[in-house]
Parts: C-alpha cells; sequence; structure tokens
C-alpha cells in the first residue's frame, strides 16, 4: 500500500509538468487588425457648363525692355541653342512668359487631377517651356533632346527636392510635385546657364502667356475671384473679378520695368 501511495504523489508533479509543457506549447491566438485604408481624395466639385463663365485679356509691358543677357554654351560643344537668356521676353508692348491664375475665389472645390503629362523638354540646352503650369500631382514627363546629359535639379521651398541625370537618347523621367508651389526654380547643374519655373496650383484655372501676352481661362463658375500674375523679374499683380453666370470678362495688365 506504502509503495502504490508513494507512486501516485511521485507521478503527481510529472503530470503538473505535462500539463505545464502543453499550455506553454500552445500558440497564442491574436486578433489581427485590419490594414488602415487610405483616405480617398475628395470627389471633383461639378461645374454646370451651362453657366460657365471665362476671363481673358492681354499683359502688357510698358516702356523699354532691358536688353537679354547673352550665354556662354562654349563650355560644351554639344548646346547648340540659341545664346539668349528668357528672363525678360517682351515684344510689341507685350509680356511673355507670365503666369496668370486663379489665386482665390474658389473656396473648397476640388478637381480631378488630370491624367495627361505635360511635358518640359531640354533643347539647345535650354529648358522648353521657360515657364510651366501644372496641378499638385500631375505627371510631368521630362524629356532630353539634346546629344548631350543634362541634370535636372528642382530646388523648390514646399515641395520634394531631387537632382537627377539625364543622358542623351535616355527614357523620359515621370515626376510630380504634391503641393502648391508658385515660381519652383529648376536648373541644371551640369549646364549652369539653364533654367526654368514650375508652377503648381490646385486647380485647372491657370495659362502662361506667349509672346503675345495674352491669356484666357475658361469654365469658371460664376463667382468674385482674384487672377495673380506671376513673372519671375517683377512683383505679382493681383487683379480682382468678378464673373456672372455665362459672362466673359476683359482683364488687361501692364509690367513695367
Amino acid at each position: 500500500m506504502k509503495t502504490k501511495s508513494w507512486m501516485k504523489i511521485l507521478s503527481l508533479p510529472a503530470m503538473c509538468g505535462l500539463v505545464l509543457v502543453a499550455g506553454c506549447g500552445k500558440k497564442e491566438e491574436t486578433t489581427e487588425q485590419p490594414a488602415a485604408t487610405p483616405a480617398a481624395a475628395p470627389a471633383a466639385t461639378p461645374i454646370d457648363p451651362a453657366t460657365a463663365a471665362s476671363v481673358s485679356g492681354t499683359v502688357k509691358f510698358e516702356g523699354t525692355a532691358p536688353p537679354a543677357a547673352k550665354i556662354d554654351m562654349s563650355q560644351d560643344p554639344a548646346c547648340k541653342g540659341t545664346n539668349t537668356a528668357e528672363a525678360v521676353v517682351a515684344t510689341g508692348g507685350h509680356l511673355a512668359n507670365v503666369f496668370v491664375y486663379v489665386k482665390d475665389g474658389l473656396g473648397g472645390r476640388s478637381f480631378d487631377i488630370p491624367k495627361e503629362a505635360v511635358t518640359l523638354d531640354q533643347s539647345g540646352c535650354k529648358y522648353h517651356p521657360h515657364m510651366l503650369g501644372v496641378m499638385a500631382g500631375q505627371d510631368v514627363k521630362i524629356v532630353n533632346s539634346d546629344p548631350t546629359t543634362h541634370n535636372i535639379h528642382p530646388t523648390p521651398k514646399d515641395n520634394r527636392e531631387w537632382n537627377e541625370s539625364q543622358p542623351p537618347s535616355s527614357a523620359p523621367l515621370d515626376k510630380n510635385f504634391a503641393r502648391e508651389e508658385i515660381l519652383l526654380p529648376v536648373k541644371c547643374n551640369q549646364h549652369p546657364w539653364m533654367k526654368m519655373y514650375v508652377n503648381v496650383v490646385k486647380s485647372p484655372f491657370y495659362v502662361v502667356t506667349g509672346t503675345d501676352g495674352k491669356f484666357e481661362i475658361k469654365g469658371l463658375p460664376p463667382g468674385d475671384y482674384t487672377l495673380a500674375f506671376v513673372h519671375e523679374k517683377y512683383p505679382e499683380q493681383d487683379m480682382k473679378v468678378t464673373l456672372a453666370a455665362k459672362d466673359a470678362k476683359t482683364v488687361d495688365v501692364t509690367f513695367k520695368p
């Protein structure tokens, strides 16, 4: 009897050990949290085409335009472009390369990002265009049409800075700018005279003037707006305009040296 009792007592720790081992070996059950879904972009606010208005005009230049600075491209024999800078292009009293956009008046409206990319070309060791408008998030296709390597280097205040080389005949670079920013400079580290500006806005209501100084912005809903006229060398000019349904207003602006 005593032997059997001791065997029962000795078997208790072993059984407990088995229980403990079984408990430790059991896989802990966890409840996985679903991955956070990124917030969807706000839906574009529709504009009734039956009431859409437009504003147009001419950006003029009063006085004598400064002579175009000469560019020395001799450091790279592959550069065969025109050797004049594009800082001030004034022809017949009109000013080119003025970025005109709706600065205020759209309220909380949102707009679809265009699926079509805008192109920034490098030809003749210059950027084309010299002044570019794009919506935030829209693709910019950067092309090198020259027989030499370029080095594209945006130097923004509010967007991400990057610096990337592009050999001749290479594939286009696909870039975009996430935040609104006016007069964002872009330079080429390989050719120090190469410079242009990207203007990043939140709406499609913008335009860059050509050599005739003319501009037109269509498709605006009726309302009170502030138009901004931006040039790289002169102070920004703002003009207020009120557009009724189907309105077509004319606004002219004059820059002076």
